[in-house]
């Protein structure tokens, strides 16, 4: 009888209190360095670390072959090829990933919940902002015990699906500000110095 009921609580519908314990999770979060490899639809893969100090900063460093840096900072997410020397630009808030770096990540609102699930000791819960879906959505997925994020899958305009898994998550660390500086069109000299 014991059993039976452990398991319909571990099986029972997650909701209210789970994106509750979601947004406590992020609004407690203030930086996390991680390995990431991300696998994109066509099945191309890239890997590197990966920067967060919450709010408004992220950085994507991609381990050699690949080109490219990411960095969220100032409210403008670049995007740079190192191999074509060439930036682009958009507003973090136009993109899926805003929503992790916001200062109080709210699960409604201008945010909506499509999906919340619960398997295997994991939590997902897919996204979209309210008021532009066709922009993309974002699912996260946190292990539960403890509360931790390690994966998300980012669905863009075009549909095009991007994975990325975390692992070797550090949290609560000092980073370095000038990480997420970004002088157009050249990096900073330390930047270089350590390439």
């Amino acid at each position: 009888m014991i059993a039976s009921a452990a398991a319909q609580t571990a099986g029972a519908r997650p909701g209210p209190a789970e994106l509750r314990k979601i947004e406590a999770y992020f609004n407690g979060l203030t930086t996390l360095r991680a390995r990431f490899l991300q696998l994109a639809q066509n099945g191309g893969t890239a890997q590197g670390t990966a920067y967060i100090w919450r709010p408004g900063r992220m950085r994507f460093d991609y381990d050699p072959p690949e080109p490219l840096l990411l960095i969220a900072s100032d409210g403008q997410f670049y995007h740079f090829d190192r191999e074509l020397s060439q930036p682009s630009i958009v507003p973090v808030s136009s993109t899926p990933l805003g929503f992790l770096l916001r200062r109080d990540l709210r699960l409604s609102g201008d945010v909506t919940v499509t999906g919340l699930e619960r398997s295997g000791g994991f939590l997902r819960v897919t996204l979209h902002r309210t008021n532009s879906p066709a922009e993309g959505r974002l699912t996260l997925v946190f292990a539960e015990e403890p509360m931790e994020l390690r994966q998300w899958l980012v669905v863009d305009a075009q549909g095009q699906q991007t994975r990325v898994t975390l692992s070797a998550i550090e949290t609560g660390m000092r980073l370095d500000p000038r990480l997420f500086d970004f002088n157009d069109p050249r990096f900073p000299e330390w930047e270089r110095e350590r390439r």
